[in-house]
């Protein structure tokens, strides 16, 4: 059950990165902490659809 996911920055709202979870396991929105090329600095990324 492992789906693609979008990361969409919560800063400046770019798509920067691509990743898989397990719907089942994980239902809840995924929120991670990545370096984002147009702020240039790490930023908290959300899931998107």
């Amino acid at each position: 059950m492992q789906e693609l996911i979008t990361l969409e920055c919560t800063k400046c709202k770019n798509r920067n990165y691509s990743s898989t979870k397990n719907k089942k396991k994980n239902p809840d929105k995924l929120e991670l902490n990545k370096f984002c090329n147009t702020c240039r600095k790490h930023t908290p990324h959300k899931e998107i659809k």
